[in-house]
């Protein structure tokens, strides 16, 4: 199981033990928010995609923004194309409602949206779909080996 994978990815940095799983789903951000009593924006949810090589990247953003395809194409050079269920599962190790920046494979790259640095912490997936984790923005930097902090998502204004 890929929570297993992600709680010995975190004893790196002693933050195994730090893994919350709940009784409830927290497998989406309403989920997640709902069972963690806090606002879905604190979910850093894991939008998992194919790259120009056909291999797979993350996106981790804020529960409450969505992708903007405009500017994910102008930074990446290619249309975002989600991974179907299947290929989440066989390309980064964890099923849909666990994707996570965690004990991914080497040739999958994380990249951190801008809108996760408005919160102190926040709480993203560890492999399945009842576990999270709260991290600092920096600590998520630093655990999911981030490429970079991208802003690839609509802001709330830009929902409405």
């Amino acid at each position: 199981m890929s929570i297993e994978a992600a709680r010995a990815y975190l004893a790196r940095w002693n933050r195994d033990k730090d893994i919350i799983e709940n009784p409830a789903s927290t497998a989406t951000v309403a989920a997640a928010a709902a069972a963690l009593g806090v606002i879905p924006a604190r979910i850093a949810k894991s939008i998992s995609l194919k790259n120009g090589d056909e291999k797979a990247l993350l996106i981790v953003a804020a529960g409450d923004m969505k992708l903007d395809n405009r500017k994910y194409k102008e930074r990446f050079g290619f249309k975002a194309r989600m991974l179907s269920f299947e290929e989440a599962l066989s390309m980064t190790g964890h099923a849909v409602g666990g994707v996570c920046p965690f004990a991914l494979p080497d040739t999958v790259d994380v990249y951190l949206d801008v809108s996760l640095r408005r919160f102190e912490t926040i709480f993203p997936a560890c492999g399945s779909g009842n576990s999270v984790i709260e991290l600092t923005p920096d600590e998520l930097n630093e655990y999911s080996r981030n490429k970079e902090w991208v802003d690839v998502c609509k802001t709330i204004e830009e929902r409405r």
